[in-house]
């Protein structure tokens, strides 16, 4: 397994320099287009923060960064591999307790999406293997264990329009000495791009955990844009997040998600 993931460490960033050579579309219109499909063939670096409140019985509050690079390879003709990161920073207090604080790197989800690069009926779609990594150093921060599991996204985009959803199952490799991993994701979204590069979309997520019998349901509108640091095209987004269905000893009263998404187009 491990050497699975060095593998797709190497194709990934290694890939950055040769695709950033090919021509992509520039405009605002259209870069706001592609970041709404998660499998476009962009190079980008998401840098997701996640803040919640009032967190179970201990008013608890939780910082994520997730830092989620986005790498696509050409792998034949008619064919793209898209590699997506999500590298959590954690830092939560008042959850497993009152007075204390955990901070540290949590578990990374590695996915890889194979996806046709034209398609004739205007669904775009990738399907691929989904990996969980234990990265985090502190016991209520990570698994402790590898899992594995499928991975796929089905979106169409019209008129301004993108709709779809992406959703991954995975299960851990376990242990006597381990919690049980079986858990899926299921993310709809649905977004409109005016020609400025502005936006506002629906995201839901969906997290069943099935060796706990217990469901987190987020939603969140969000409100975009996309706009330039000097000569670095960036994305910037912002909403609330409303914690809609949770155990009581993770639910939160309130939370923020604010993007920055640096962007490399040629």
């Amino acid at each position: 397994m491990k050497k699975l993931i060095y593998f797709f460490l190497a194709a990934t960033f290694t890939s950055t320099t040769v695709l950033a050579q090919e021509k992509l579309p520039a405009s605002d219109e259209e870069l706001a287009k592609q970041l709404a499909n998660p499998i476009a063939s962009l190079i980008s670096l998401p840098l997701q923060t996640n803040f919640d409140h009032g967190i179970g019985v201990n008013d608890g509050s939780k910082y994520v960064l997730n830092v989620q690079p986005v790498v696509p390879l050409k792998v034949g003709q008619n064919l793209n591999l898209i590699t997506r990161w999500i590298m959590p920073i954690v830092s939560q207090y008042n959850i497993v307790g009152p007075g204390l604080t955990q901070s540290g790197l949590g578990d990374a989800v590695i996915s890889a999406f194979f996806s046709p690069i034209n398609t004739q009926s205007g669904l775009t779609w990738g399907v691929g293997p989904v990996f969980l990594v234990p990265l985090g150093g502190s016991d209520f921060l990570s698994a402790k264990q590898f899992g594995v599991g499928p991975t796929l996204v089905a979106l169409t985009q019209k008129n301004g329009w993108t709709y779809g959803g992406l959703a991954n199952q995975i299960w851990g490799t376990g242990g006597d000495d381990k919690i049980e991993i079986n858990q899926l994701f299921i993310n709809p979204f649905l977004t409109y791009n005016w020609k400025s590069g502005a936006g506002v979309s629906a995201v839901l997520e969906w997290t069943q955990n099935w060796a706990q019998d217990n469901s987190v349901l987020i939603l969140m509108p969000l409100f975009s844009g996309v706009t330039s640091f000097g000569k670095q095209k960036v994305s910037l987004a912002l909403g609330p997040r409303f914690n809609l269905v949770a155990p009581e000893a993770i639910k939160s009263n309130f939370g923020i998600r604010a993007n920055l998404v640096l962007l490399f187009p040629k």
